[in-house]
């Protein structure tokens, strides 16, 4: 009974202990990464890779028009067999049209991805060091909506920039 009693004892005085020492700050990484000049490059990188997309999607989709185009216009002197062949170039084309659409805009992602990772990576890495230089214990991301409420903690934006050099 006497050693129960001390064993609450010691894990009441490590939780008492663990809490005293407990520092929570807090951080919107996505004002972060909005100041960071690497960002306007990314940004730029993305916006070109995308017209590139969209002037090939624009290309097929002129391709498709056409061949519409054509057949409409030329469908009563057709044979059987060379309206069949148009009619299956058309949907053919539809296709490639769709799966295109599709796949681009996984690869638009995967491009996002990419280029936004240097960038994540760099602005973790000095939320880490200034959270261990500092001696805190959490670090919570406000952006990422997973802070409901807060009354007290130290926002690390500024500490983060000044280690950036922002």
């Amino acid at each position: 009974m006497k050693a129960l009693l001390i064993v609450a004892f010691m894990l009441t005085a490590t939780l008492a202990w663990s809490q005293a020492n407990l520092k929570i700050g807090y951080i919107d990484s996505q004002a972060l990464i909005e100041l960071m000049p690497e960002k306007d490059s990314v940004e730029a990188k993305l916006i070109s890779y995308q017209r590139s997309l969209e002037e090939q999607i624009g290309a097929m989709y002129l391709e498709y028009q056409n061949k519409v185009a054509d057949y409409t216009n030329n469908v009563d002197g057709m044979s059987d067999i060379i309206k069949q062949t148009k009619e299956r170039e058309i949907a053919d084309l539809e296709t490639r049209i769709t799966e295109f659409q599709q796949n681009a805009e996984a690869d638009f992602g995967a491009k996002q991805q990419q280029l936004y990772d240097p960038l994540i990576t760099k602005a973790r890495d000095a939320i880490k060091a200034v959270a261990e230089a500092n001696g805190f214990t959490y670090i919570l991301d406000v952006s990422m909506g997973t802070v409901l409420y807060y009354e007290a903690g130290e926002n690390l934006l500024p500490l983060v920039k000044a280690k950036l050099g922002l």
